[in-house]
């Protein structure tokens, strides 16, 4: 007997379809019983395989009944309370978080509590608590009275107006929904997540006193839980219900806000406690303000909710924050990208099938003697035979850049994997960077034994040291992230902001460093000290190789190769760009990881094109050059940073927002660099090595 129990979300279809492969099986094995009589059974592959497939099947199905982390979803019967939650204050004119309790605003009557649910919220500068506003479930109120604040300071009055003057937004979340409001503007609907703290006009200063709440709600619809028994050719499906599930239930569907200025008379709130029924109607005209805040005035807040049942399906109610806009323009940036990545396969396909081939193909042919005179006449790549795998400057460094890379590159392509299949969407805050810290370190493995094989390849299989290299490679880039952001961080400490990283959280990021990533770095270098080094195909000779004049320097090659990877990149950027600075949601991952794969193939392309150009030269020192070739993309994508806060942000303000902006342009700019420079130098690598692979040398 087989029980299968339906999850909230279980249709009948699957049921029925589970029914049937139970009854299929039953009546299987009865005709096996009947053949083989009292003879111990035995499974022939067929009905293995029928076994494995209905695993499979139900897997699969049940995964239907599990939301993703973050997002599942909450019944509440009418009368429930809801809560809201209030994140930091933000702004894209300073892009620097505060409080929400940092201004005069009402506090709730358990105190202020955090409800920051994961390490990625607090990195984001992100500081959930909890806020006075509650409500209860499909229950309209009005009037609703919250708190007075005292009469404003000197300091709390000219801090308010500061906030205002810099358009800081206020923040709210129910049920995992920020606030959103609708505003018209010549014809358009515009959405903007969060309300304005108050608003200026002719030199008064005005705070919305007055929020109207609208909650769209949607009935819970919940399965019978039901349980397939399969006796036979018999069976049946039992419905059972569950306790109390003929009390109605609902799911928030969506969450709007409308904030108002409106004149609270103070002699009337004097006795009134929070939640208590405002004594006069409040009129809630978003096109009109009423009393300008003053120093030394109180402010009273007041508030009103109304629900409304909606269509909105639940896995549907972030629909009106993730609306496609521009689609077709992602379509066009990977459109572009093709033409790019087609253009270079082109040059890279003559490079091999003509060029490469065809003087392979003359060399072979030739006897002994023949090849030796006309080695006296070659020329190009066939002349460095002896010098390309020669050691580079620095070996240590570009193992250790390449082993960060590595490390850089597989947590971008998982992450970004992750995001687009749905497992670290906009709903649940930050899981993304939550997942980005726990890639990484995982992958500390990768990047030592990537690091630590190649510094043994590079020093003829030498292992000596390689701990020391490891050490280096798991400190490296974390060293650098944590010297920029140390720095941001002293800046943020001193402005009072909320994304300043807490002293607590420090110490955690440095035990998460130190206590995971660096081990499993060690232990990664182990495993590739252990494995054997990549043998070269040719003998390096003792003497050096002259390097002829070049036409052009290289670097400039070098550099110019960097703008085709950008140009594949450069329009998702925007979006990306947006997304951080803009206070816009990002959630076309799947975009984004097309553009992804599409970066690595172009990386490995300009670098493998640039290398044979060098070595055609008789410059055999590839090394640096093909992990700068396509590393480069970095500089540009910097520039248009730079140029993204000259033009785009121009209402950033005071050097210390601007200096943030550059700062984090930094550390993004050097994970590119390396992870971008390391797809360049490992084809390179695997290029020459095949290149030389089959030229034939006493």
């Amino acid at each position: 007997m087989l029980l299968v129990s339906s999850s909230s979300n279980t249709s009948p279809q699957i049921l029925r379809a589970a029914r049937s492969l139970l009854l299929l099986d039953d009546s299987f094995l009865a005709r096996d019983l009947t053949q083989i009589g009292d003879k111990p059974l035995k499974m022939d592959a067929f009905n293995r395989f029928r076994i494995w497939v209905l695993t499979i099947f139900l897997i699969f199905q049940l995964g239907y009944g599990f939301y993703l982390p973050g997002s599942y979803p909450h019944k509440y019967v009418v009368g429930d309370f809801l809560n809201v939650k209030v994140n930091s204050l933000t702004s894209i004119d300073t892009e620097m978080p505060f409080s929400y309790y940092s201004l005069p605003f009402c506090k709730p009557l358990e105190g202020v509590k955090d409800s920051a649910e994961n390490l990625g919220e607090l990195l984001m500068g992100d500081r959930i608590e909890n806020s006075p506003y509650r409500f209860k479930m499909y229950t309209n109120e009005s009037e609703i009275y919250l708190c007075k604040v005292d009469a404003l300071s000197a300091d709390q009055f000219k801090l308010l107006t500061k906030r205002i003057d810099e358009m800081y937004q206020v923040n709210l979340i129910l049920d995992n929904l920020p606030a959103i409001r609708y505003t018209q503007k010549e014809g358009y609907t515009l959405r903007w997540t969060g309300y304005p703290v108050g608003v200026k006009i002719k030199d008064s200063y005005y705070v919305f006193n007055h929020l109207k709440f609208k909650v769209l709600v949607h009935k819970y619809e919940e399965a019978n839980v039901a349980r397939v028994m399969g006796t036979g050719d018999a069976a049946e499906v039992i419905p059972t219900i569950g306790k109390g599930s003929d009390v109605p239930g609902y799911m928030v569907v969506g969450f709007e806000v409308i904030p108002c200025s409106t004149m609270h008379k103070a002699d009337l709130v004097k006795n009134l406690k929070m939640y208590e029924k405002y004594p006069s109607a409040i009129k809630c005209d978003p096109t009109s303000v009423s009393v300008p805040v003053k120093e030394g005035k109180p402010i009273v807040f007041t508030y009103e909710i109304e629900f409304e049942e909606s269509d909105i399906k639940w896995p549907s109610r972030w629909d009106a924050y993730l609306k496609m806009e521009g689609s077709k323009v992602h379509w066009f940036s990977i459109l572009n990208s093709l033409m790019v990545i087609t253009f270079l396969a082109g040059i890279v396909l003559v490079i091999f099938l003509r060029t490469v081939r065809r003087d392979l193909t003359r060399y072979e042919e030739l006897d002994k003697e023949a090849q030796a005179q006309m080695n006296e006449e070659l020329s190009g790549w066939k002349l460095v035979v002896g010098d390309v795998f020669r050691a580079p400057t620095n070996p240590a460094l570009l193992c250790i850049m390449v082993g960060d890379g590595v490390q850089i590159l597989g947590m971008a392509v998982v992450t970004i994997l992750f995001a687009a299949l749905g497992f670290m969407s906009p709903a649940s805050r930050g899981t993304l960077i939550t997942g980005m810290l726990f890639f990484y370190m995982i992958l500390g493995i990768a990047a030592g034994y990537v690091a630590i094989r190649l510094w043994r390849t590079i020093g003829g299989g030498d292992s000596t040291g390689w701990v020391s290299v490891s050490w280096r490679v798991a400190c490296f880039f974390p060293g650098i992230a944590f010297l920029i952001l140390t720095t941001l961080n002293f800046i943020l400490w001193g402005s009072h902001s909320t994304g300043a990283i807490p002293f607590s959280l420090f110490v955690i990021l440095l035990l998460l460093w130190f206590c995971i990533s660096v081990p499993l770095t060690l232990v990664g270098g182990y495993f590739g000290a252990k494995a054997p080094p990549i043998e070269y195909p040719v003998r390096t000779n003792q003497i050096p190789r002259e390097i002829p004049p070049q036409k052009y320097p290289s670097w400039l090659l070098v550099l110019g190769a960097g703008t085709l990877p950008f140009g594949t990149l450069f329009i998702e950027l925007f979006f990306i760009m947006s997304s951080i600075w803009m206070g816009r949601v990002y959630y076309v991952f799947g975009f984004l990881f097309i553009v992804l794969i599409l970066l690595v193939v172009v990386c490995a392309e300009v670098s493998l094109v640039l290398t044979y150009m060098h070595l055609c030269v008789e410059d055999w020192k590839w090394w640096w050059k093909s992990f700068f070739a396509s590393g480069s993309v970095a500089i540009y994508i910097f520039l248009y940073s730079v140029n993204y806060l000259v033009f785009d942000l121009k209402s950033l303000s005071g050097p210390v927002s601007a200096t943030l902006y550059l700062g984090y342009s930094l550390f993004m700019v050097v994970a590119i660099m390396l992870a971008t420079g390391t797809i360049g130098f490992l084809s390179s690598f695997w290029f020459v090595h095949y290149l030389f692979s089959s030229v034939k040398v006493d």
